[in-house]
């Protein structure tokens, strides 16, 4: 398997096979498992071999192959599947702090994983410092004898930010704390964040893994020490578990991710250099286009600039929320990464708690609005879109 290109382990990776042979993934829809005798079921619990399972909020077969699967993707030891993906950056972080610790952590994250650093970690004694996630120099001067953390997206959420992964993790290893990121824009297909340098690497599996809508999952994958020690034992014990048939749809999502993700990048670029310079926006911000601040990181580090664009539409709300009701196409939702395009406007929903000065700082003004581009045919989407930014 460690010889295989990347879309034959996203088909055949990690399957475990019943008597039966069956050819697609068995659902192993079961909370429970029997031992056919009491020594067994004492052994188990002792010590739980790698085939072997006890609860189902522990691990099921069908989750160990979604698991493996994604590990192998990943190229990492070892990965646990999530209830969702904030239940993965809930497990990761817990799982690596405590009171008396310090985290370094990017400004511009999405709204419920700037909840869990600036809200939820204080409360438990972990102390908190916020940077420009794209300034290593802020990076370099946040850093403290306690820092066990540093943290961020990859690419940020609505802004599209670009941290140099790289520079982060050389700073973080200095000092000996572990780099924990959000991959998900990204992506696995576009970008390896292990073989950058970071520590943990955390996918919502909602978004591409999913890729069509269905259902809520998360993964964290990183060293086996950690993924099956204190991870594990953090989530096995306050519930984040993923269920069998949640799992059964990622390990489906996964099998035409690569496919999926190529063809909405494709997609994507296209309708970014088309609108670049349209005179009802103020800026148009891809990473594949040359315009994007950091597109050399882009290159040194992404193979793609992934399948979410961002408009700045001129005027403001009023305008911004004209072209959303003008959309035919396009979608109002508040998710991304799916097979249907959809467009947020970021200022009103997923990062609406944020205060006015901190969406000004992050440079989510009003008129921003969020496009994920799905598997439409682009010259449609193209005509949606010009005919929508009219009503601006």
């Amino acid at each position: 398997m460690d010889n295989w290109k990347t879309r034959t382990k996203l088909v055949h990776a990690g399957t475990r096979r019943s008597q039966y042979g069956e050819l697609s993934e068995a659902i192993y829809l079961t909370q429970g498992f029997v031992y056919p005798s009491a020594d067994t079921a004492q052994a188990r619990f002792d010590k739980l071999g790698d085939d072997e399972f006890i609860y189902a909020r522990y691990g099921n077969p069908t989750v160990a192959m979604f698991e493996d699967r994604i590990a192998a993707l990943e190229e990492a030891e070892a990965a646990f599947a999530t209830a969702s993906g904030m239940a993965a950056v809930n497990g990761a972080l817990f799982a690596l702090l405590e009171a008396g610790d310090h985290i370094v952590a990017a400004k511009a994250l999405f709204g419920s994983c700037l909840f869990i650093v600036e809200n939820l970690l204080p409360k438990y004694g972990v102390e908190v410092t916020l940077v420009d996630g794209t300034d290593l120099n802020a990076w370099e001067a946040a850093m403290r004898p306690n820092t066990k953390v540093c943290f961020f997206e990859t690419l940020s959420n609505p802004t599209l930010e670009v941290v140099d992964i790289v520079g982060v993790a050389a700073i973080a290893h200095k000092a000996g704390a572990k780099v924990v990121v959000d991959n998900v824009f990204a992506t696995p297909i576009f970008q390896r964040a292990l073989s950058l340098g970071a520590d943990v690497v955390i996918y919502s599996a909602t978004k591409h893994i999913d890729g069509q809508g269905r259902c809520l999952g998360g993964v964290v994958l990183g060293e086996k020490a950690f993924i099956r020690g204190p991870l594990e034992m953090y989530l096995k014990h306050t519930g984040g578990a993923l269920s069998p048939f949640n799992a059964w749809v990622m390990l489906k999502g996964l099998e035409t991710m690569d496919l999926r993700v190529r063809a909405q990048a494709e997609s994507a670029l296209s309708l970014a250099k088309a609108l670049e310079g349209h005179n009802k926006l103020a800026r148009v911000i891809y990473p594949g286009l040359e315009s994007h601040a950091q597109h050399a990181l882009v290159a040194d580090q992404m193979e793609a600039g992934g399948t979410v664009i961002s408009l700045e539409i001129k005027g403001g709300k009023a305008p911004a929320f004209r072209v959303l009701d003008a959309l035919e196409i396009i979608l109002i939702s508040n998710n991304l990464g799916d097979a249907k395009s959809i467009v947020t406007h970021p200022a009103t929903t997923t990062h609406s708690r944020l205060s006015e000065a901190q969406l000004a700082e992050l440079g989510i003004g009003e008129g921003l609005i969020r496009l994920s581009i799905g598997l439409e045919d682009a010259d449609d989407l193209l005509a949606d879109l010009k005919q929508a930014l009219k009503s601006a």
